[in-house]
């Protein structure tokens, strides 16, 4: 069964492991209240090194951990290169409010480096 591509709050995913044939969730948004929603899509799995994130995006990963929960990856996209940015072993139940502040500031810190960078090439 192929998932849906479509945006979804990935509270509703975290209970199970990851459906066959993505690499992750990839976030799209992230509310700015702590515990509040996550929405993902998934992002297929990489069929060669070419498919690596696009800088700022961020893709959450997770397997079930040896000891229940879930293991819980998250992988930054930059301009040259990925880079893992967390790892949360053994979480259980809905672990997106675990993730979630972590999540909002890379991704806030990311934007805000990206306007710096903008406004210094036009000086």
């Amino acid at each position: 069964m192929t998932p849906s591509t479509g945006l979804f709050p990935l509270r509703n995913a975290t209970l199970r492991p990851m459906p066959d044939g993505v690499r992750g969730a990839l976030v799209r948004e992230v509310s700015p209240c702590p515990g509040d929603i996550l929405r993902a899509t998934w992002h297929p799995a990489a069929t060669s090194h070419r498919d690596r994130l696009g800088p700022g995006a961020l893709l959450l990963t997770w397997t079930p951990a040896s000891s229940g929960g879930m293991d819980v990856t998250a992988r930054l996209g930059l301009n040259t290169m990925e880079v893992t940015l967390a790892t949360w072993p053994g979480l259980r139940g809905n672990w997106s409010t675990t993730v979630h502040p972590t999540v909002y500031e890379v991704l806030a810190l990311h934007s805000a480096l990206r306007v710096a960078r903008k406004a210094l090439a036009t000086v």
